[in-house]
This record gives structure tokens, C-alpha cells and sequence, in this order.
């Protein structure tokens, strides 16, 4: 009985050390790669000061990670309205956040490329038009998840300057 009972211990030792869990250890480190998802959500509403000044609306979207939590891809729309013809722009741009975001207070800067457009576009010269573009930007959170947002785009190389204030949605908290 004293031989079955040690090799029984001999034989199962092997397989009782590989059901032992060790949980990942990098869970907590950033991210070392692109990372897809919904990582923030704002809205705006601004003033274009190029010519007569037109209001704009605006609707922002954090749609990935590039290697930290604070390198940022957000895509954009702009509609501009009233004093003249409506404008439009499609942006994308690459944010830098300066901190994490369940900070309270958040700069970012951020470059990015804009395609402009308005309505009878195809005839007119320079229309439709890719705009480089800077993004200026200041964060502060008011609740876990939100945040009032303050932004400056120099578009089309700093020939359009635009003012925007918003409420901004976070992951952080």
C-alpha cells in the first residue's frame, strides 16, 4: 500500500504543478502597441475668426492608443454656419495628452489634417482642400468621467484660427 500510495504522490506531482495560476504581472504597465476602442467622446462649439465670424459646432471622437494612454488618434467633424456659406471639415489628428486621464487638469497638444468643404464645392477654387492643422487644448474634470474642454485649432496652416468649448467624456476616473 506504502509503494501505491508514493507513486501515486511521484506520478501526480507533475500535473498538480501545472494547475498553478500565476496571473499576468504587466497588467498595470501601458500599453505597448495600438490599441483600439472608445477612449473619449466630446462635443464643441466655437467661432471661426477668418472673415466675417461664422459659429461652429463640433463633435470630436478618441478612437485609439499609439503605444501610451496619452498618444492619441481623434477624428473630428466641424460644421460651420451663418455670415456666408456653410463649412465643413473632416479631421484627424494626433493628440498628446501631458497627463492621465483621471487627473484633474489635462493639457494636450495635438497635429493633424483636416479635408475642408462647402456646399457647391466641386466649382470652386481650392474646394475641396486638405488643411494642416494644430490643436492646442486644456481639460479640466468636473466628475469622475467628465470634463469641461477649452481648444484652439490653427487650421490651414494658420490661416483659420478657431476657438471651441465643450464637454468632454473620459475612460479614466
Amino acid at each position: 500500500m506504502r509503494w501505491i500510495l508514493t507513486l501515486a504522490v511521484l506520478f501526480a506531482a507533475p500535473k498538480l504543478a501545472a494547475q498553478d495560476f500565476r496571473p499576468p504581472e504587466d497588467e498595470d504597465k501601458p500599453p505597448s502597441s495600438i490599441r483600439l476602442g472608445l477612449f473619449g467622446f466630446s462635443s464643441r462649439v466655437g467661432v471661426d475668426f477668418k472673415g466675417p465670424t461664422q459659429p461652429i459646432v463640433s463633435l470630436a471622437v478618441d478612437v485609439a492608443d499609439l503605444y501610451t494612454d496619452r498618444l492619441r488618434v481623434r477624428p473630428s467633424a466641424e460644421i460651420g454656419f451663418g455670415n456666408g456659406t456653410d463649412t465643413y471639415v473632416a479631421n484627424v489628428e494626433v493628440m498628446y495628452r501631458f497627463a492621465g486621464d483621471s487627473e484633474r487638469a489635462i493639457p494636450y497638444v495635438g497635429l493633424g489634417l483636416g479635408l475642408y468643404g462647402q456646399p457647391g464645392c466641386g466649382p470652386a477654387p481650392d474646394c475641396p482642400k486638405i488643411w494642416p492643422q494644430v490643436v492646442l487644448g486644456f481639460e479640466i474634470r468636473y466628475t469622475a468621467r467628465m470634463s469641461w474642454l477649452l481648444e484652439y485649432h490653427g487650421e490651414d496652416a494658420f490661416r483659420r484660427h478657431r476657438f471651441f468649448i465643450g464637454l468632454a467624456t473620459r475612460r479614466g476616473g
